[in-house]
Formats: structure tokens, sequence, C-alpha cells
């Protein structure tokens, strides 16, 4: 079994998929920074100095100003501003991995497309038959059809 598990692990399917859970972490990381310090503040200011991560319904029944002091309060809350912001997350990263498999297939059609160059064989086979058909044929060229047994 432990060879079994060392075929496996060895096989390049396994380490494509830990690397690119490795990046989709770290890029989760630049997406979560992108949203919450370049995206969400104009957003904020266009509609009134709004900050969506502090939005949330208070089950408890007290007042409380903001969502941390909600929170350090200990009090239960329903954090639907922080639901936003992981949802326009969640669009961003949806739409940058669209874009960049888009482009990815687009280089594999390319690289499918690029035409082959033959073997030499048959490029030198290719030249004798354009050599043969460019010359011009007349009657002492004919072969003779092979005689039938009677």
């Amino acid at each position: 079994m432990l060879e079994e598990f060392k075929k496996f692990i060895s096989r390049g399917n396994v380490v494509e998929l830990a690397v690119g859970i490795i990046i989709g972490a770290a890029f989760t990381g630049i997406v979560n920074s992108l949203v919450k310090d370049i995206l969400m503040p104009p957003i904020g200011w266009v509609m009134g100095g709004i900050d969506f991560s502090n939005y949330f319904f208070n089950l408890s029944g007290g007042r409380y100003d903001s969502l941390q002091a909600a929170e350090a309060a200990g009090v239960a809350t329903i954090n639907y501003g922080r639901f936003i912001n992981a949802c326009i997350n969640f669009l961003i990263v949806s739409g940058a991995l669209f874009l960049i498999v888009r482009q990815v297939n687009r280089l594999h059609i390319l690289h499918k497309e690029a035409p082959k160059t033959p073997p030499r064989q048959e490029q030198l086979l290719e030249e004798i038959r354009d050599a043969l058909r460019a010359r011009p044929r007349d009657a002492t060229d004919a072969i003779p059809p092979p005689e039938r047994p009677a």
C-alpha cells in the first residue's frame, strides 16, 4: 500500500493540484484586500459613507453603534454586511478565474491549430510526386498494363 501511495502522490496531477490550492489561497488574500481596502471604500463613499462590513442585525434587542461593539459585548448578530463583502469577493475571484481559464483555453486552441511540419521522408516523397506530375508525358512514358493470363 505504501508503494501505491508513493505512485499516487508522485503523479503530476496531485502536485499540480497542491500548487493550485496554495496559489488559490494566496490569490484569495489578494482579492480580500482588493475588496476591503480598494473597492469597498469608494463604494461606501458613493453611497454616503456606508461601510458594508458594519451592517448587522442585532438579535438581542439592545443598541450597538458598530458590529465590533456588538461582538465585544458577546451579542448574537446576523452580519449581512460581511456576507455582501464575501459575495463581492466571490464575484471578483470567479471573474478573474474565468478570464484566466479563457486565456489558457485560447492558448490550447492556438497550440493545436499550429501546423505541424511533416517528417522529412514525407516531404521528399511529396517532392518526388510533384516532380513526376510536372514532367511532360508522352506515349513512350506510358507503362503497359500487366498481361492477364488466359
